[in-house]
């Protein structure tokens, strides 16, 4: 399991706003959510857990399943049956595709959303996962001292955890 952040170029709030109440996605904010919920259609072998949009970045929590290998015929196994991504091909493609369809719901095609790298973590066990669980649930109530909100005092490297 794998804890993945994803910051957006120059740390731009577009995705919704956290107020009082909560966390309003706008219909950017809906499309990140949307791209990634969909992600395991495109790759059978990851699983999803916690995670939430922010005004400017992602949290996720992700699993990679193993794969048994499939033998085709012969003794060679097929080239696609048993295909794996890792963790960068995920993000890649999650950045890719969320970033397409912002830019044409906005009429900015080419345009770059996300910073050029991602944050991630490997979960070690249960009790981190319960607590990157709550990290990630919690996240929005704590925009206010948020390193990636730019209302508490500038940016910062990333986020902790």
């Amino acid at each position: 399991m794998y804890f993945v952040t994803v910051v957006t170029r120059g740390r731009a709030c577009l995705f919704g706003r956290v107020t009082e109440e909560g966390l309003e996605l706008n219909d950017l904010g809906r499309v990140v959510e949307d791209v990634w919920t969909r992600l395991p259609n495109h790759y059978p072998h990851l699983e999803l857990d916690a995670f939430v949009v922010m005004p400017n970045h992602f949290h996720g929590l992700v699993f990679l399943k193993p794969i048994a290998p499939v033998v085709g015929e012969g003794l060679k196994p097929s080239p696609t049956a048993n295909r794996r991504h890792g963790l960068p091909e995920i993000v890649r493609a999650f950045k890719t595709f969320s970033a397409r369809c912002i830019n044409a719901l906005r009429g900015t095609p080419g345009r770059r959303l996300w910073q050029r790298s991602y944050h991630d973590r490997i979960v070690r066990d249960e009790t981190e996962r319960d607590r990157l669980r709550e990290y990630i649930a919690s996240n929005p109530l704590r925009w206010h001292l948020d390193r990636e909100n730019p209302a508490s005092g500038g940016p910062g490297d990333g986020p902790r955890t």
